[in-house]
């Protein structure tokens, strides 16, 4: 593993963007930037790419990226963050499945999907939401599961994997981060199980390590598996850094390639990791340097990167393998080349004066339908006029989830 950067002169400094960074695996990420997973909401309904989708990820790859992460991808239909989400599995369709593989990983791009199970956060519509533990607050309930169910895990994310690595996508993407399930268990406020499974920290991880484990044991040594986590769950009870960093301790000693370092949740009431903590910079940069002193393993560092002297700032600390980029992307897919560039001009990032709840989030996420559709220049919506059209797109495509894979809801209840 190679993560060591030279030293740059201030007239070159941005070059460490572009240094290489090898993998424990031994593959090699050409350059230090990577497309965040963003829940892109472009699936067709039925749990497989569209031609927009497939477009996005092409104009991803052309912009420079090193890794582009295909959010909320499902290895079990059953519990979608969104009708959006792509699901893995022998229903998928493998010709779209190949067109998004190949345009998605022109230029030596590697693409990974990030495997997830949402949950508590399962989109209701379409799912009878488990998680960890029994809740029912406003907003948000679902049942607890069971220590069989909880065992199950493992197994759905072992399928996912290899359908991935079959499928010709170069390495996955667990997600345990956003308040989704993993992260779930990781937090003592919503894993409140007095089995194996809850109780210290460790307990809490372990299904996790399992996870990887027996991912890692189903792909091979040599396929690239990365992780996000949360730093903090930003709730009053839920996951603390203190015990994030002992979270990073543990995984770091598995066999993870790299870990992905985000924060906060989408429980109703809670700041979302796109809820900037800091107007200073990247949100999590304190944390990453604190866990660089408990593993090895590189850290991939997502939310707040605004300004290419933020992102060389924080590769030259050493604390920091490799830069995350999300909403900056959807602004412009063409971000990486341009700061590669000697001007390395910044963006501008829009100013709503007023938006409904999630109406922010919807107009990022109507931006990447314009981008796959090559008509980002046309694209005019407010917020609150992004979130109808968003929430209408969502309800139809409940109604051809539901239609595709509602009789493996009602046999699981």
């Amino acid at each position: 593993m190679k993560e060591q950067t030279s030293d740059y002169n201030s007239s070159t400094s941005h070059h460490v963007l572009q240094s290489p960074l090898e993998l424990s695996c031994g593959v090699t990420l050409k350059n230090r930037i990577a497309k965040s997973a963003m829940s892109d909401s472009l699936g067709n309904g039925e749990g497989d790419p569209t031609e927009a989708q497939i477009r996005l990820y092409e104009r991803w790859a052309e912009g420079g990226t090193a890794v582009s992460i295909i959010g909320e991808v499902q290895g079990d239909p059953r519990f979608p963050e969104k009708p959006g989400n792509l699901v893995f599995g022998a229903i998928s369709n493998q010709s779209a499945l190949k067109r998004l593989v190949s345009r998605g990983m022109i230029e030596s791009t590697h693409l990974w999907p990030q495997l997830g199970h949402a949950g508590a956060l399962s989109h209701q519509p379409v799912s009878q939401p488990k998680g960890p533990s029994a809740i029912d607050v406003p907003g948000l309930k679902c049942t607890g599961m069971t220590v069989e169910e909880v065992q199950e895990l493992p197994s759905m994310y072992v399928s996912a994997a290899t359908f991935a690595k079959t499928a010709g996508f170069s390495g996955i993407h667990v997600h345990a981060g956003h308040g989704f399930l993993l992260s779930q268990f990781l937090s003592p406020l919503f894993n409140r199980r007095t089995d194996r499974y809850g109780g210290s920290v460790e307990a809490r991880c372990q299904i996790i390590l399992r996870i990887i484990e027996e991912v890692r044991r189903a792909v091979g040594s040599s396929y690239p598996i990365g992780i996000k986590i949360n730093s903090t769950d930003r709730l009053e009870g839920g996951l603390t850094e203190s015990c994030a960093l002992e979270v990073v301790r543990m995984i770091g000693q598995s066999s993870i390639d790299i870990i992905d370092i985000s924060g906060g949740t989408y429980f109703p009431g809670a700041k979302s990791s796109s809820d900037g903590v800091s107007k200073s910079g990247p949100y999590y940069l304190n944390f990453a340097k604190r866990a660089k002193e408990v593993t090895k393993v590189p850290l991939m560092l997502t939310g707040g990167f605004q300004k290419r002297e933020q992102a060389v700032d924080a590769l030259l600390s050493g604390y920091v393998g490799m830069i995350s980029l999300a909403r900056g992307m959807a602004l412009n897919p063409q971000l990486p080349k341009l700061w590669f560039g000697e001007e390395g001009d910044d963006l501008e990032f829009p100013q709503f004066a007023a938006s409904p709840q999630g109406g922010i989030t919807a107009w990022y996420t109507m931006r990447l339908t314009a981008l796959g559709e090559d008509s980002e220049h046309e694209f005019s919506l407010d917020p609150q006029e992004a979130l109808h059209v968003y929430e209408k797109r969502d309800a139809q495509r409940c109604i051809k989830w539901r239609n595709k894979f509602s009789h493996l809801v009602s046999q699981y209840h």
